[in-house]
């Protein structure tokens, strides 16, 4: 999705990802929640926060993001008369994101099936979220299983051109410490 986020490395390591396991199909959906503003990832008026996790919903919360990239992926869905919607978010480290708690999925899966025809002709769709109880380290070594490269990945706020991770930002901060759980060397492509 091309939300009007900061920058376009995650569309880029997306792109890259989808290649590499040979997806069928792979979109950029283009919404711009930039309009909008009120989150440090839509803003540029609001500052990517680097002094560490605090309490409360973080300014890198976009409003309605998952609320809004679910509603398309149900559109989808719909279409391709799927089941299923996949959906990356984590409760465990949850840094203050209300729409990645458990109690918000089965919600969205509720309306879900509530408002769409796929679901009144008897074909439910569940929201599914593998990751959601996961620690960053299992997270971690999971991909690594699945022959997923770290370093083809991005979770970085406010990466560089290059896409290389800024290495201070909340999430970056998250993810280094989640190599450190691990165990595992982190092949994320830091600028440092």
């Amino acid at each position: 999705m091309d939300y009007g986020q900061r920058h376009g490395a995650e569309l880029e390591a997306a792109k890259r990802v989808a290649r590499r396991f040979e997806a069928i199909e792979h979109r950029v959906v283009k919404i711009d929640l930039a309009q909008f503003g009120g989150s440090a990832l839509t803003d540029r008026k609001i500052e990517v926060p680097s002094a560490g996790v605090k309490g409360g919903i973080p300014v890198t919360y976009v409003p309605a993001r998952n609320t809004i990239l679910l509603s398309l992926a149900l559109a989808w869905a719909e279409v391709l008369h799927a089941q299923h919607i996949f959906i990356g978010a984590n409760a465990v480290d949850y840094s203050g994101y209300p729409d990645c708690r458990p109690e918000y999925l089965k919600a969205f899966e509720s309306m879900a099936n509530l408002a769409t025809k796929a679901a009144v002709e008897g074909r439910r769709i569940e929201v599914r979220a593998p990751l959601i109880d996961l620690p960053k380290a299992q997270i971690v070594k999971l991909a690594l299983e699945l022959g997923v490269d770290p370093a083809e990945t991005v979770t970085c706020y406010q990466p560089d051109p290059e896409g290389r991770a800024c290495g201070v930002c909340d999430a970056c901060r998250i993810r280094k410490a989640g190599f450190v759980d691990a165990g595992i060397e982190d092949t994320t492509r830091y600028i440092e």
